[in-house]
């Protein structure tokens, strides 16, 4: 729960942030040094934890997907940064987070997960609401 709580910290500071940065910047080019800051975050958090070692036991099938995975965030972020360069961050970042349906809906294809009806409850009313927001 503490790092769910702080990946939506950052990530709201990653959208303010972000907005105030790509105001003069071309959002390609934005998007690029925003990458390369992360990979290189990523990189000594690896040497940091001293799990550099097992970069060896990574199966091809875990390869791929992290890969396939890491396309995905580089598309993703390539539109967020666009969306977010051209639209207000008040609009951008709540339709931005309505990729919850679309990760509940894949993860119901794929690892056949259920929700709950209380869990349908509460994503009717993230849906709700981040229209109401947005329209």
């Amino acid at each position: 729960m503490l790092y769910a709580f702080g990946s939506a910290v950052f990530a709201s500071l990653t959208s303010i942030l972000g907005k105030i940065g790509i105001t003069g910047l071309e959002s390609n080019l934005g998007t690029a040094i925003r990458t390369g800051v992360v990979l290189i975050m990523a990189w000594v958090m690896v040497f940091v934890t001293k799990k550099q070692h097992t970069i060896k036991e990574i199966s091809k099938f875990e390869f791929i997907f992290i890969c396939l995975s890491g396309l995905a965030t580089g598309a993703s972020w390539l539109c967020y940064y666009k969306a977010l360069q051209d639209g207000l961050a008040s609009v951008v970042v709540p339709l931005d987070k309505l990729s919850i349906v679309v990760t509940i809906i894949f993860s119901y294809i794929v690892f056949h997960e259920r929700l709950s009806k209380r869990a349908l409850i509460g994503l009717l009313a993230i849906v709700a609401g981040t229209l109401i927001m947005v329209i």
